[in-house]
């Protein structure tokens, strides 16, 4: 700690010439700072790229979704509709519409007239439910990590915060001087290392709120999907009842 002033002279020229450039107090800090720094500095770049992804997957999903409803919505053969889009499906709609036609082909075919429809409504309504939510689980996958980047970087960034003032102290202490000029590289340092907790906190804490809202939207869409899925399957089985 005692060699920050040193550090401040070979970087600087001096204390008083000494920069406050970002780069600049990057190089300066402690090594905690700097790790502290670099953690945070990761976290942002990871965040972005989950933010990018997800809200990307999400546009494209909802057109893949408005597109399935009016095939499936058309009046055409559902077993057509299976063949067509149920067999390898691109979004979670139709996969869940593909769960529950699998079933239904498997389960049908085995039946005899007066067997037990009502299980096999029973029974396809639980794949629906599952394939929902393994589908959800897929889309909601790495969204924790935005909450503990929105919950814990401002804390962090106050770690880094809080050992750059020590530093900055030890330094007064070994030059035995007050002036601004000796205080004020570290107590930029340690403000630095907050400022970058609060810019990896900040984009985190408004996309998950975001994106958390938008999956929900799309969790009763699916559900909602399924109901009426299961409804027109009713019907199917009492019509052959």
């Amino acid at each position: 700690m005692e060699q920050q002033v040193v550090d401040l002279v070979t970087l600087g020229g001096s204390v008083e010439d000494a920069e406050l450039t970002v780069w600049a107090l990057f190089l300066r800090a402690d090594i905690v700072v700097k790790i502290v720094m670099i953690m945070l500095i990761v976290a942002s770049i990871w965040c972005w790229a989950v933010i990018f992804e997800k809200v990307r997957r999400l546009n494209r999903l909802g057109k893949l979704a408005d597109s399935f409803e009016d095939s499936f919505w058309s009046g055409g053969s559902l077993d057509d509709l299976y063949d067509r889009v149920g067999v390898q499906p691109k979004d979670p709609m139709s996969a869940v519409f593909g769960a529950a036609m699998r079933e239904w082909r498997r389960s049908s075919a085995a039946l005899t007239p007066g067997g037990n429809y009502a299980a096999l409504e029973q029974r396809i309504e639980r794949v629906m439910q599952v394939a929902v939510g393994r589908e959800m689980d897929q889309l909601e996958r790495y969204l924790p990590f935005l909450a503990s980047v929105g919950s814990a970087a401002p804390f962090i960034g106050l770690f880094g915060t809080v050992w750059g003032i020590m530093n900055s102290f030890t330094a007064i202490a070994a030059t035995k001087q007050t002036s601004l000029a000796v205080v004020a590289p570290g107590i930029a340092e340690a403000l630095f290392a907050t400022a970058l907790g609060l810019v990896a906190a900040i984009p985190a804490t408004i996309a998950y709120n975001k994106i958390s809202t938008d999956l929900g939207r799309y969790s009763v869409r699916l559900n909602a999907f399924a109901t009426e899925f299961s409804a027109i399957i009713s019907r199917q089985l009492e019509a052959g009842e």
